[in-house]
């Protein structure tokens, strides 16, 4: 297992333990959790709490993703570039991901069918982005989401300006261009 899961194991530890700990120092009864007991597709119950902990955990890979690609802002833009001295938009991708682990195909062509497809207006930190001139054109290019709200969609990736963020909703040169979004992230 390497370092990086055992770290995210260990706060996910924490945290329940903090949970549950409050509970048991305050002298009140833990939480209210219901014995487990089979559903018609033969899982417990107790496995919702389980999603809600692994839930969790997405979220801080997904924010530890997002914060390692953010240290390669600013480097250089570099055809077929796949390391820090210079990247172009699948080689970001894949040298971020393959920090967590994450195998990604060699090109944003190849990329746009890794992981599963998720609606772009529900992509989330750490999912990809990719971009079409037109709807009949192959893909041109890849981006990785930082973040989604009601201001937009921002990602970050490796265009003619280096390793970049931009408001891909917002700007009229990338908006038409959107294609799809891919979720990657275990």
């Amino acid at each position: 297992m390497s370092k990086n899961r055992l770290t995210i194991l260990a706060a996910g530890l924490y945290i329940w333990l903090n949970l549950y700990a409050c509970d048991i120092s305050a002298n009140l009864p833990l939480r209210n959790n219901p014995p487990a007991r089979s559903s018609s597709g033969g899982e417990s119950v107790a496995e919702d709490e389980s999603a809600t902990h692994s839930d969790s955990e997405e979220a801080r890979l997904r924010k530890e993703i997002v914060a390692y690609a953010k240290k390669q802002l600013g480097k250089p833009y570099k055809y077929a570039g796949k390391d820090p001295k210079g990247f172009d938009c699948s080689g970001l991708t894949g040298y971020v991901m393959k920090k967590f682990d994450i195998q990604l195909s060699g090109s944003s062509r190849t990329q746009v069918n890794d992981g599963k497809k998720v609606k772009i207006d529900e992509s989330q930190p750490g999912d990809l982005i990719f971009f079409k001139r037109s709807p009949d054109s192959e893909i041109f290019h890849v981006a990785m989401v930082v973040a989604n709200s009601d201001k937009g969609i921002e990602v970050i990736h490796s265009t003619q300006r280096g390793v970049v963020v931009d408001n891909i909703t917002n700007n009229d040169y990338w908006a038409p261009k959107i294609f799809a979004a891919r979720n990657v992230v275990p």
